[in-house]
């Protein structure tokens, strides 16, 4: 029974390893056309920061407490800074006529998901780096907050981007996709974007763990559900 059993161990860790190496094969081939133009990040990142310095400079004129306020603003600028980067995710295989190449290589369509969901996530995750320590300055908060903040923005980042990619997939062949897109995800990623936000004031309050930890549950869970669902859905969005 132990040698028959070595083989399909065997099988099985080379079938992942492949796997992974498609993945990271997507993964790469996205990041190196990205490092070619950077018009993706450059236009998250310019769109980012002026959402930041606009909301802080009118709420530095009008309102009274930009504690308060902070934590809506930075969930602003990082949805709809991901938002322009998750319309470009399947646009560039469109455009280039390579889309159903992609679709009909050799790879589990999961593993196509994967590696767009992980490139998009590490686009948004690089434009959040630099946006994250330009709101702590201009929101007037502690940098001993910072740890805590980038642990929820990317738990936040891992659910916009696991939806996102799925609804790029079904966008990305409408001609009004631009629009299209933020219209069927914004209404999905309300419960992680509340979730977010509320861990966010929390963190910016020093609140107490056991006042904010049911909305880190339903963050987390979240990001496993919808990431989940949107891995089985895959494959049919794609072959419509």
């Amino acid at each position: 029974m132990t040698v028959q059993s070595l083989p399909t161990a065997s099988t099985a860790r080379n079938s992942f390893s492949s796997y992974l190496h498609k993945v990271g094969a997507i993964v790469g081939k996205d990041i190196a056309t990205e490092l070619r133009t950077k018009e993706m990040l450059s236009a998250m990142f310019v769109f980012s920061l002026l959402i930041i310095f606009i909301f802080n400079f009118a709420f530095d004129l009008r309102a009274g407490n930009l504690q308060t306020l902070a934590p809506g603003v930075l969930w602003v600028a990082i949805t709809f800074a991901g938002m322009l980067g998750l319309g470009r995710s399947f646009v560039v295989e469109r455009d280039r006529g390579v889309l159903d190449g992609l679709l009909l290589a050799p790879v589990d369509r999961s593993a196509i998901y994967f590696g767009k969901m992980i490139g998009n996530v590490l686009f948004i995750t690089i434009v959040e780096l630099f946006i994250l320590p330009i709101f702590m300055i201009l929101f007037n908060q502690s940098a001993g907050d910072l740890p805590a903040l980038a642990g929820v923005v990317i738990l936040g980042t891992i659910g916009l981007a696991g939806v996102g990619t799925l609804f790029s997939a079904m966008a990305v062949h409408t001609r009004a996709r631009d629009v299209l897109l933020p219209i069927m995800l914004f209404p999905v990623i309300i419960p992680a974007m509340l979730a977010a936000v509320r861990l966010t004031a929390g963190i910016l309050d020093n609140l107490p763990f056991a006042e904010v930890s049911q909305w880190l549950g339903l963050l987390v869970a979240f990001d496993v559900i919808f990431v989940a669902a949107s891995f089985m859905l895959f494959e049919y969005v794609v072959e419509e």
